[in-house]
């Protein structure tokens, strides 16, 4: 079974930065598929609201998509090699406050596979 397990959550300052780390394992146990032919996703939600789709990336990183509320803030990254999903943070804003997760999935922007959360809370 694919697992993936986020970290780097925590609270901040209005205007500071984070960056979340999401491991993976299992991929090739689950599907004969390595890390780096997955698409990479990360999500969040707050209470009462919807999930939102933060910051996707294609198998080897040469594809992203973000939503218009990061855009230009969040940095979405991997490294295949470690099996590691990346989501840069800045200038983080209260309304970027809620659970993170990451997904992984195929093709693009499809996902079978998710994480259990991390917690960020953005605090004026």
């Amino acid at each position: 079974q694919v697992q993936l397990v986020e970290s780097g959550g925590g609270s901040v300052q209005a205007g500071g930065s984070l960056r979340l780390s999401c491991a993976a394992s299992g991929y090739t146990e689950a599907s004969g598929y390595t890390f780096s032919t997955y698409s990479m996703g990360w999500f969040r939600q707050a209470p009462g609201k919807e999930r939102e789709e933060v910051a996707t990336i294609s198998t080897y990183g040469g594809t992203t998509y973000y939503a218009g509320s990061v855009k230009g803030r969040f940095t979405i990254s991997r490294d295949n090699a470690k099996n590691t999903l990346y989501l840069q943070m800045n200038s983080l804003k209260p309304e970027d406050t809620g659970t993170y997760y990451c997904a992984a999935g195929r093709p693009w922007r499809t996902w079978q596979y998710w994480g259990q959360g991390t917690q960020v809370t953005v605090s004026s």
